[in-house]
């Protein structure tokens, strides 16, 4: 077998994180993505198939990547609370709880959502 790329890897991993996480209106899916430069997550309603929120970090504008990450984390948690969503599940997107992905979800926790 052909080795995998490190997306198509990643895709897989986020296949087994998906077959045991899913959003629902209560409590949505908090879905982070992560290209080299940004980092987007957005709010989604798996039963319905909506999203309800987003953000992502091309509108936060100084620091590194990782406090753009934390930033972007706080910014999700005051646009949930705004949709009011107080809980969330956490999707990591097959990436490694670590890093940038950790700071949006620290940042979250601060801005008030729990999970």
């Amino acid at each position: 077998m052909a080795k995998l790329t490190k997306e198509q890897a990643r895709v897989r991993r986020h296949a087994r994180v998906r077959a045991k996480v899913a959003g629902t209106p209560e409590r949505p899916r908090l879905a982070v993505y992560r290209s080299n430069a940004e980092i987007y997550v957005q709010l989604i309603d798996d039963v319905q198939g909506h999203t309800l929120a987003a953000a992502d970090s091309r509108t936060v504008v100084d620091g590194d990547k990782t406090a753009k990450a934390k930033a972007v984390g706080a910014l999700i948690a005051e646009r949930a609370k705004a949709a009011g969503v107080e809980s969330v599940v956490f999707d990591r997107g097959g990436y490694i709880y670590h890093g940038r992905v950790k700071a949006v979800a620290d940042g979250a926790r601060e801005g008030g959502l729990s999970f």
